[in-house]
């Protein structure tokens, strides 16, 4: 009986996210969905990570609607999936279960078949929830097991990486074969309906995921996926030693929208199946006319392109191989068979090559941290302008992994720590203890808010950040649903006025109120009476505002929350208001003490580094004496 593989078809989600910044309108999804409905997907990532936040932040578009747009389109022929954090869904906050329930039920309402679930932890406990809601709800629980890695203490990482080692043992390797099998056997006790091997940095050799699915289809009883992505060159090599070990299922690309830092393409897979007797139950010439389509899409995204050129064409159903080129995908198959890494790398990369997908990103290899995770630290230094100590960033990635607990790099972990690596290198740089400044969500982490980490976080350590020694769980009893006001100027309506808008509001605060802001203020506009002119009527000159000592933003980003309002009475060192800044949240500090005067921010503003926010007297009855000048 001939072997057949499943497709998971991470086009429209983690494609376009790895390499278009999650920018596909509705309208170029919708072009592409007639097409897929003959493609005969066994599933299809569409929703989740980042498209529910892009798609308002950046489109101004309905999350929801995309999701059910799909569904209406293909649902019964390709299953849906969503990607979903576990406990904390999007955000970096553990959810209630309320909450939780309300989502899974919702997104299988709209069409979602399949969820994905991970915890950035690998912490079993945070996925529990959503396996209960999604099997509750008719849904599939898919569970992933993060693949990681352990640092690499070879001293190349400086000077003090040195002196934190100097006189201890290496720690021993936390993230070890028999670490990801009993990840995986936790989580089918738990009732997951299939395991994926999730390598969302693209760090897995091929002979290790050739023993991890060894020894997931000898120890499992569900099936096993694994997904991956091609950023340090691994993926294609990856993919297939994956396939001829056993895996049940592989996540793919469509040829214009893969390779780089996205996955690998589907075409060079159904050159490997024939050749190994494989059936892939997809109709490729279903997407073959897919990809026509996605040619036309790349270039309308060519703004967002990550590496703006284009894979050479390629159709494996029309298009014959020239024999060089044919001979390296048996010699690849030959390698994976003799177990020589070395040499199967060095093929795949040449097929790579031939067909003008983006080489390896050495950078990242090197680091062995995830893309994003890289490109995020980059972004981070440039806006501060600091680009010149990302070296020294990189090196101090080790230690900040094992102070916080080595904590799996994946979202959110991956930014928390990288941003952490940022911060402390900027604070060596200006004569600062490296854990002068903290985000809200490294605080977090140590805390405890997000789980159990790998290893042990050392109490004094904790005590550091924190101001206490033990580790303190987030008690959802204490969550605060996020504030619904009454929009008096758009007719009265609610902000959030059905369920879904509500879900919206609490998985993404600060981008679902713009969006749902405006979304009311265009349907107000759109239904209100013709207004009478109005006699205009001369303003009064605006009074010449008068400041006191001038609190100024110590990075960019966009305001999340404004914890004080004019005339407050604050201390030094009490919250004046949260700052979004490369993904994490930082409470800014008041620098004085004294009296709130002009607020000149307001939340969801995007606000440059430098920027005044508000300034502080000293007394009332300075603001007063302001007010009468």
């Amino acid at each position: 009986m001939t072997r057949k593989l499943l497709i998971r078809d991470l086009t429209l989600r983690d494609g376009q996210q790895s390499l278009f910044a999650t920018r596909m309108t509705q309208a170029q999804v919708d072009r592409l969905l007639p097409y897929y409905k003959d493609a005969n997907f066994y599933a299809m990532e569409v929703w989740g990570g980042a498209v529910p936040d892009s798609v308002m932040r950046y489109l101004g578009e309905n999350p929801w609607h995309r999701l059910k747009s799909i569904h209406e389109a293909v649902g019964g022929i390709s299953k849906l999936t969503a990607l979903s954090r576990g406990r904390n869904l999007f955000g970096y906050t553990p959810y209630t279960e309320e909450i939780i329930e309300g989502f899974c039920k919702t997104s299988i309402n709209n069409g979602l078949n399949i969820m994905r679930i991970f915890d950035a932890l690998n912490d079993t406990n945070n996925v529990k929830s959503t396996i209960k809601y999604v099997k509750k709800y008719g849904g599939i629980a898919d569970c992933a097991v993060c693949y990681t890695i352990d640092p690499q203490y070879n001293f190349t990482f400086g000077d003090r990486i040195k002196a934190f080692l100097t006189g201890k043992s290496l720690p021993k390797p936390v993230f070890t074969d028999q670490y990801f099998v009993d990840k995986a056997l936790e989580m089918q006790k738990l009732g997951a309906d299939m395991i994926s091997i999730k390598d969302m940095s693209g760090l897995i050799p091929p002979m290790r995921v050739a023993t991890l699915v060894k020894r997931f289809k000898a120890e499992l009883n569900i099936p096993v996926d694994f997904h991956t992505h091609c950023t340090p060159g691994y993926g294609l090599a990856a993919v297939l030693a994956a396939v001829m070990s056993g895996a049940d299922i592989v996540d793919t690309c469509i040829w214009n929208f893969a390779g780089g830092s996205a996955g690998v393409a589907i075409e060079l897979m159904y050159v490997f199946a024939q050749k190994l007797g494989i059936e892939l139950d997809v109709n490729m010439e279903a997407v073959a006319r897919i990809n026509q389509q996605l040619i036309d899409v790349r270039k309308e995204l060519k703004d967002f392109d990550a590496y703006d050129r284009f894979p050479n064409p390629f159709n494996p159903l029309t298009d014959t191989l020239p024999a060089h080129v044919d001979k390296l995908f048996d010699q690849a198959i030959e390698a994976v068979n003799k177990g020589n890494e070395e040499q199967l790398l060095n093929i795949c990369h040449q097929i790579e090559d031939h067909f003008n997908f983006p080489k390896p990103n050495t950078k990242v290899k090197d680091a062995e941290v995830p893309g994003g995770m890289y490109s995020n630290m980059v972004a981070q230094l440039k806006a501060l302008q600091s680009e010149e100590i990302l070296d020294e960033a990189m090196k101090l990635i080790p230690q900040v992994r094992l102070d916080a607990g080595l904590p799996p790099l994946v979202t959110p972990t991956s930014q928390i720590v990288g941003a952490q690596a940022v911060n402390a290198a900027l604070s060596l740089k200006a004569g600062k203890d490296m854990y002068a400044n903290t985000s809200n969500q490294f605080q977090s982490l140590v805390k405890g808010d997000y789980g159990k980490t790998p290893i042990s976080i050392k109490p004094e350590f904790r005590e550091k950040i924190c101001g206490f020694k033990e580790e303190r769980p987030f008690d959802t009893g204490n969550y605060k649903k996020q504030n619904n006001p009454t929009l008096a100027e758009y007719g009265n309506v609610k902000l959030a006025e059905t369920y879904e808008e509500e879900l919206l509001l609490e998985l993404f605060p600060a981008v679902a109120k713009g969006y749902l802001r405006n979304l009311k203020k265009a349907q107000w506009e759109a239904r209100k009476p013709q207004e009478e002119k109005v006699e205009k009527v001369e303003k009064a000159p605006e009074k010449q505002l008068q400041f006191g000592r001038k609190m100024t933003s110590p990075m960019p980003g966009k305001v999340l929350d404004i914890l004080v309002k004019t005339g407050d009475k604050v201390e030094r060192n009490q919250p004046l208001l949260v700052l979004e800044s490369m993904k994490m949240e930082n409470s800014i500090y008041s620098e004085y003490s004294g009296y709130v005067n002009n607020i000149l921010i307001e939340e969801g503003q995007t606000i440059t580094s430098g920027a005044i926010m508000l300034d502080i007297v000293k007394s009332e009855d300075e603001i007063t004496a302001i007010e009468m000048a």
